[in-house]
């Protein structure tokens, strides 16, 4: 925790801290919202930052949501029925569906989405390879011929982590999966505003007057009726958490996505503002880069192991205050179907550098420079880069931090050159709630090389527990293979899990009916 004088200190930066640039006074229909970070890609499926996730979920709808409980919910589609033993699938979209740019949102636009979705996203990749035929009978008829049964087929198109299967025009979503389409132009419940997008500072989005919400259910998640009450959402980009802070405090900011932990208690004594822990949870993770030294050998991963202190992490990211955070965390989400402790000891109990040393030096790490990715811009991923910097050079590992802002960050991770040429040996990122539930929607858990997350493993056992999972008649069959997906991560190392946390958000105490998990905007009211 802070000490005293840290306090003191904080108070007075919140005082002294200047006013936020721009900021417009505050009507009953605008929100100003401050993220985890700034928007470097507008493109949905482009990149799997939870910034460019949110982003999309304004804009874009999906056929299908998930609500609090993760269970599957029709959203852009009417319902489905499905026929030939589970092999022939016919969706039928709602009526009245639009595009923000005035068009009607048919079957081949979301046939031509699903395909470029398919082409980046894992578990769309999953769905792509069962079809045999994807096609648009007709406006409102998606059709789905497998060459075999798919039981995850709704699933999969109503994920809530990245990449998003976010359905947009047929003329954009034509275009090239590689590169990001040139228009930001969806069916959601807001429309982006690209002239009012001030790099580094602002990001701005307005109703979309002609969205029609679900008829019925209850709003939940990305399921339900997405009802608008807000006009407008100015996205302020504020990195430093006094700045934040300071700003909630004098009014000219409604809500922070991460309340800043240091400064909380300050927060919490504003009796205009609430600091309230939320039930999304997210698992941290350093993950290692497996095409160059040292980390691309396996023995060298494993060491490392042995030098990983979770609480460490915790602390110094999300304070001491443990209700924030939980230990002993290994592959999927704590309390889930799935979780187990299987391999746990080898992250658990007293660490011993000295032993971690001898790992090393068996495995033949030879001193190698390892390059950390730090994003300066996020302070828990800032602190917890920190960390793993003072972990490695305490095991005798050379390591140094490339500071960056996070744009610079995300881009720099998708190098695969060695560290002399501009790339990199690890980098901390997390998984939220939603990707940690079964090793299908896992982004960290694939390990089939160059199409696998940044850092790019390649584990064959990996990738077969993966298809022995899907084919698993049942969920005590399901957690088996769970248990043995966790066995062979301890072998693959993959990444490292260091903790799991939960997000606490500041906001005005005006400013009601803030959703759980994702920061979505539907619901939010004034009042």
């Amino acid at each position: 925790m802070p000490s005293r004088r840290q306090i003191l200190g904080t108070a007075g930066a919140l005082l002294a801290a200047p006013r936020v640039v721009g900021a417009q006074g505050a009507t009953s229909r605008t929100l100003r919202f401050v993220p985890q970070a700034d928007l470097t890609v507008t493109d949905p499926i482009m990149n799997t930052a939870t910034v460019t996730l949110a982003h999309g979920f304004m804009i874009f709808d999906t056929l299908y949501g998930l609500d609090a409980d993760y269970n599957v919910q029709p959203q852009m589609v009417e319902g489905h029925t499905v026929e030939s033993d589970g092999r022939v699938w016919n969706l039928t979209l709602r009526e009245g569906l639009r595009f923000h740019d005035g068009e009607p949102v048919r079957g081949r636009d979301c046939v031509a989405s699903i395909r470029r979705w398919g082409a980046r996203d894992m578990f769309g990749a999953e769905l792509i390879a069962a079809i045999d035929e994807l096609s648009a009978p007709d406006d409102r008829t998606i059709r789905f011929r497998l060459k075999r049964p798919f039981p995850l087929l709704t699933r999969a198109l109503g994920k809530v982590t990245s990449a998003m299967p976010a359905i947009m025009p047929e003329r954009l979503a034509s275009l090239d999966p590689g590169r990001a389409v040139p228009e930001v132009i969806g069916s959601g419940p807001f429309r982006f505003v690209p002239g009012e997008r001030i790099s580094g500072a602002r990001v701005v989005y307005a109703k979309f007057d002609g969205y029609v919400p679900r008829p019925s259910g209850t709003a939940s998640r990305t399921a339900g009726p997405k009802i608008a009450h807000m006009d407008r959402i100015e996205w302020h980009i504020l990195p430093d958490p006094a700045t934040a802070a300071a700003a909630l405090q004098q009014g000219e900011v409604d809500w922070l996505e991460y309340g800043p932990n240091d400064l909380l208690p300050i927060l919490r004594r504003n009796r205009n503002l609430v600091v309230r822990v939320t039930d999304d949870s997210s698992i941290s993770v350093l993950r290692f880069n497996h095409l160059t030294p040292p980390f691309n050998n396996p023995a060298i991963r494993r060491a490392m192991l042995g030098a990983l202190d979770q609480a460490a992490y915790m602390t110094a990211a999300f304070s001491e205050d443990r209700s924030l955070w939980r230990t002993d965390v290994g592959v999927f989400l704590s309390g889930t179907a799935m979780a187990s402790d299987e391999g746990i000891g080898l992250i658990s109990g007293p660490r011993d550098v000295e032993k971690v040393k001898r790992d090393l030096a068996a495995a033949g790490y030879n001193g190698e420079k390892v390059v950390v990715l730090q994003p300066n811009d996020l302070a828990f991923l800032k602190a917890m880069s920190e960390v793993t910097v003072d972990m490695f050079r305490r095991a005798g590992v050379n390591a140094e931090a490339f500071a960056a802002d996070w744009g610079t960050i995300v881009q720099r991770r998708a190098s695969k050159e060695p560290v002399e040429r501009g790339g990199w040996s690890a980098f901390v990122s997390g998984f939220s709630a939603a990707g940690l539930l079964d090793p299908v929607a896992h982004l960290g858990l694939r390990a089939n090389g160059a199409g696998a997350w940044f850092g790019w493993p390649d584990s064959p056992r990996l990738e077969q527990l993966r298809q022995d999972w899907m084919a698993a008649p049942d969920t005590p069959a399901q957690q088996a293979v769970a248990r043995q997906i966790q066995a062979q991560f301890w072998q693959d190392v993959p990444y490292l899990p260091l903790g799991e946390y939960f997000r606490v958000i500041a906001h005005q105490r005006n400013i009601v009916d803030i959703p759980s998990g994702l920061s979505t905007f539907t619901g939010v009211r004034r009042v």
